[in-house]
């Protein structure tokens, strides 16, 4: 009797805990809505693509056609020597003009004319001792004369004539241009910075600005190939500009305004 009633109370307890699992009609369960996939998300709400706005660049000088002062003016380009360091060789003469428009950079432009054999290295070694059958008398003169490198006797310009100015969102100006070298015409794109102005210069009351800049372009592009394999004189040369610029004013000035 006592293992029927036991039996019989177990019976009772495994009914009443399967009926307290099923829901009621009112606690049905709604199924969920069907989770997006990552494509039909971005295809309902594309991201917005937002264009960088060029940051502005502060200029106090007026527009108007600027030179470079040449006392406060420096061009040079480098070369890997022997892949480990960077030679340096500087131009002494050379003109530099601007034609400024503050209200529009992009409408900017500028022109270089660089004086092909006006080369120094400051090299104070004993260039006839190590070349003894060079025909030249330095090494100043046989980078700058030879046909080797820059052979000025027949190339005795180098000019940089700018095709188009951009400003940039970090506040530098992408200066494009062509270079002509050893009879050769390739674009060249430098990045200058204003590195300050002013609206007089305190010494002629003219408008006063400096800029630096820096690009490379490869050598061998220009026809100069020699010491590049083996790589003894490196192929990209890279060009560096520090300088300031004088607003011109009277006769100075070019009678075209700045467009």
């Amino acid at each position: 009797m006592k293992k029927h009633l036991i039996l019989a109370t177990t019976v009772l307890a495994l009914s009443a805990c399967s009926e307290s699992q099923e829901p009621s009609s009112s606690e049905v369960a709604v199924p969920a809505p069907a989770v997006e996939t990552v494509q039909e998300a971005q295809e309902a709400s594309p991201p917005e693509i937002v264009a960088e706005e060029p940051q502005a660049i502060e200029i106090d000088a007026p527009s108007g056609q600027y030179a470079s002062d040449p006392a406060h003016t420096h061009l040079y380009f480098s070369v890997k020597h022997l892949g480990v360091s960077n030679y340096l060789v500087r131009f002494t003469d050379f003109d530099v003009t601007l034609n400024l428009d503050v209200d529009d950079l992009s409408a900017s432009s500028v022109q270089a004319t660089i004086d092909a054999a006006s080369i120094s290295t400051d090299f104070s070694g004993d260039y006839t001792g190590t070349h003894p059958d060079s025909p030249f008398s330095s090494w100043d003169e046989d980078l700058a004369k030879s046909e080797n490198f820059l052979n000025s006797d027949v190339h005795s310009t180098i000019t940089f004539t700018s095709t188009r100015v951009e400003p940039t969102s970090e506040g530098s100006l992408l200066v494009t241009g062509d270079l002509e070298l050893l009879g050769e015409t390739r674009p060249v794109t430098l990045e200058a910075h204003v590195v300050g102005s002013a609206e007089a210069h305190p010494f002629t009351g003219a408008g006063l600005i400096g800029f630096s800049a820096e690009g490379s372009f490869n050598r061998s592009d220009f026809g100069m190939t020699h010491l590049v394999n083996p790589p003894i004189v490196g192929d990209t040369v890279t060009l560096r500009f520090e300088g300031e610029f004088l607003q011109q004013q009277g006769e100075e000035a070019e009678e075209e305004p700045v467009e």
